[in-house]
């Protein structure tokens, strides 16, 4: 195995800003996260450049803010669509990077969702703002399983291995053609916002299988990201689902449950430093 580069001193650096950037959005908005949840994300950026720093090192164009206003919607309200990408100008060839906090097999399994996106961005990029693209291609940091597993083995071999397995780059396919209908679907969205249109989809939606390198359902892939879903019908027939019996039955309990009572002690009072 050749020698890996020594980068001690920029992860020094990532840490010292990563934890800067934790305080002063702590301290404005008030809210904390778990130790676990921020040694998570943590890890994801310290990964994200030892996997990728031959691309973060040629970025020309940091956290490029694009913007697509004056779109109306399918009722007539006008809005706006903002992004921010990364843009890597070398040897007369642009590509486009969206960092996405997913894991790259989900990306590649629902493509298309992604595609949407990164659609409308390379036409701002390349139709408003007259700039040339020839690539572009989602980030997915959220590292699989196999890294995981060498991480916590504590084992640098076994880690350079996992890393040079993973493959967290996805190209994606402009197409101009499919900028119109995205735009049409994300109009639909912002009537849906503005007419208090918050339904739950039905159970049935929940319990569809997505995509993807591992067997999920929507109501766990989706529904488990959202705050909303222990007061939400949809969900509580999901989890009471005949499918899942009595073990649907063993978990209501806990729906609140962070683990152990540490564990608990910790969630309930991450934000109360914050608050003082």
């Amino acid at each position: 195995m050749p020698d890996q580069p020594d980068y001690t001193d920029i992860e020094d650096f990532i840490r010292q800003v990563f934890e800067e950037n934790f305080e002063q959005l702590r301290l404005e908005s008030g809210h904390s996260i778990t130790p676990e949840v921020k040694e998570a994300a943590l890890q994801q950026v310290l990964l994200y450049w030892r996997k990728l720093h031959h691309i973060a090192e040629r970025v020309t164009d940091t956290e490029v803010h694009l913007s697509l206003p004056g779109q109306e919607t399918p009722r007539g309200r006008e809005y706006t669509i903002e992004g921010v990408v990364d843009i890597v100008r070398e040897e007369g060839r642009v590509t486009m990077y969206d960092i996405k906090t997913h894991d790259a097999d989900y990306v590649r399994a629902n493509l298309e969702l992604y595609e949407q996106q990164l659609n409308v961005y390379a036409h701002i990029w390349q139709e408003l703002r007259r700039q040339p693209l020839d690539e572009a291609a989602v980030i997915a940091t959220d590292f699989p399983r196999a890294v995981k597993e060498a991480l916590e083995s504590n084992d640098p071999n076994h880690l350079a291995y996992a890393l040079a397995q993973w493959d967290p780059i996805v190209p994606i396919t402009y197409d101009p053609a499919r900028k119109d209908r995205t735009l049409y679907e994300f109009g639909q969205v912002v009537d849906q916002i503005e007419d208090g249109q918050f339904a739950p989809p039905p159970v049935e939606k929940l319990e569809e299988t997505i995509p993807g390198p591992r067997t999920e359902r929507f109501g766990t892939r989706v529904c488990r990201n959202c705050d909303a879903r222990f007061s939400c019908d949809s969900y509580r027939r999901y989890a009471w689902g005949s499918s899942r019996g009595r073990v649907a039955e063993s978990r209501m309990p806990y729906f609140a449950d962070t683990s152990d009572d540490l564990d608990q002690e910790t969630w309930r009072t991450a934000g109360l430093d914050a608050s003082v």
